[in-house]
């Protein structure tokens, strides 16, 4: 026989058989002995009979649960002590222990006075002396009430220690990347646009791939907004740094350079395709809506486009042909985009 496989009933009975004649006692005082520990080691016994699902023993820890004594206990059937959906559980174990030898696990919750208790159920079902078919079921319940409380609340301290460990890379990277963006704007300051553009130029120069640079100027305000002060400003800045923000990719950059000086990296992007997004972002910056007091400020931006490499060979150039355009835009009276000349350059003949 398999070590897995469960030992059937006669060749239990003669283990039983065998033990008390080694041991010296009667079969009946071994049982007892046995069932006595059940009790010591809080296991609850009950033995029912599953035709007609009155219990006809049960330990007075198993009496216990359902707040009655032993003596009440037996003849009493489940409809008297569960609610009908754990009475229909209850018998359809029972039901399913009776057609197996080996035994057989299931768990129950019962609700008692307020009081949810969780149990690991183990059925046999018993053989009878004349061998007819089984029609009693001996379960053994093994309380997991505190098991599952102690499971849930780890489980509860694993996941509120695993958000604090997210929370707090979380504010430890806003912390790194506050460091390198303008309070006012959002944007990124000038140390970290400066290493991006050098990165850019460095992969477009090996890949042979062309990258576009954007410088941007805010335009004079008017009279109103500079006479609501500083308020007013910080208003425009803001909304500023949140079109740009909102108008660049992860792999792009948008950075303040200075007073009312900003660029944008747009990576892997050509001239045109440029043009193209940044005069979108100026219409949306001349129709932004931005109010202090009840009043539109309103705002608008000239822009300089340039790209590497066809109007610009390295960084200095591309940052020159840039600012250059910008100030044709500024030339045109503002709230224009303008496009850097596109370098032609003779081969040797």
């Amino acid at each position: 026989m398999n070590e897995s496989t469960p030992a059937l009933p006669q060749e239990r009975i003669q283990d039983v058989r065998r033990l008390a004649d080694t041991l010296g006692v009667q079969e009946a005082a071994l049982a007892s002995v046995l069932m006595d520990l059940l009790d010591r080691v809080d296991v609850l016994l009950s033995i029912k009979d599953v035709a007609s699902g009155r219990y006809l023993h049960v330990n007075a820890a198993m009496a216990a649960l359902f707040g009655r004594d032993v003596a009440a206990m037996v003849g009493a059937a489940d409809a008297e002590l569960l609610e009908p959906a754990q009475t229909a559980a209850m018998r359809a174990a029972e039901q399913s222990a009776l057609a197996h030898a080996a035994p057989t696990l299931s768990e129950h919750r019962i609700d008692r006075d307020g009081r949810k208790r969780e149990f690991r159920v183990t059925r046999l079902p018993l053989p009878r002396a004349d061998g007819a078919a089984a029609r009693h079921v001996l379960a053994a319940w093994v309380e997991q009430t505190t098991a599952h409380q102690r499971e849930h609340q780890l489980q509860r301290a694993l996941a509120q220690l695993e958000q604090q460990q997210v929370a707090a890379e979380a504010q430890r990277r806003e912390m790194a990347d506050n460091g390198l963006r303008d309070s006012a704007t959002g944007l990124y300051q000038r140390l970290h646009f400066d290493d991006q553009l050098r990165r850019e130029v460095d992969l477009s120069s090996r890949e042979h791939r062309e990258f576009a640079l954007v410088s941007i100027a805010l335009d004079p305000l008017s009279d109103a907004v500079k006479a609501l002060g500083a308020d007013a400003r910080g208003r425009v800045l803001e909304a500023l740094g949140r079109l740009l923000r909102s108008n660049t990719r992860a792999m792009d950059a948008s950075c303040r350079l200075d007073e009312d000086r900003f660029a944008i990296l747009l990576s892997g992007v050509g001239l045109a395709t440029a043009h193209s997004r940044m005069e979108g972002l100026r219409r949306q910056c001349a129709t932004q809506i931005v109010v202090l007091e009840g009043r539109d400020l309103g705002f608008t931006v000239s822009m300089g486009v340039a790209s590497f490499p066809h109007t610009a060979h390295s960084e200095a150039d591309l940052m020159d042909a840039a600012d250059t355009a910008l100030r044709e835009a500024q030339k045109r009276g503002g709230n224009h985009v303008a496009l850097a000349s596109i370098r032609f350059e003779l081969g040797a003949t």
